[in-house]
């Protein structure tokens, strides 16, 4: 994925690679998808994240920690289903979910996330 802004998408210290936040942003466009659909929106940001995790030698199995940003609330529900089919099977990942008052090129969700190898 390109940054968007001057950020690494993925940083690696030892065993533990850093995701920078994704948002719903088409890889090959680099247009923000759904059109305010925010399922649209999540599932582009969870496949983003894999393809970045995958980069880095991880999935979404490795992932310990993640970091969900909502520009509304009430979109929580549907999010953590889609967030499920992705992080709910076994052992869930540490979560913090953050309302904010933006996020870039108007999206709705933004995810970031720690994994470890090994």
């Amino acid at each position: 994925m390109p940054a968007t802004v001057p950020t690494s998408t993925v940083s690696r210290l030892i065993q533990v690679p850093f995701c920078s936040g994704q948002i719903g942003l088409d890889p090959a466009s680099g247009a923000l998808v759904g059109d305010g659909d925010v399922e649209a929106e999540t599932r582009q940001v969870l496949a983003n994240l894999q393809a970045v995790l995958a980069a880095a030698g991880a999935s979404p199995r490795q992932v310990v920690r993640t970091t969900v940003f909502l520009a509304d609330l009430a979109d929580f529900a549907r999010v953590n289903a889609l967030y499920a089919e992705v992080f709910g099977g076994g052992v869930s990942p540490a979560r913090a979910c953050v309302e904010v008052a933006a996020l870039p090129k108007g999206a709705r969700v933004e995810i970031d996330c720690i994994a470890v190898l090994g």
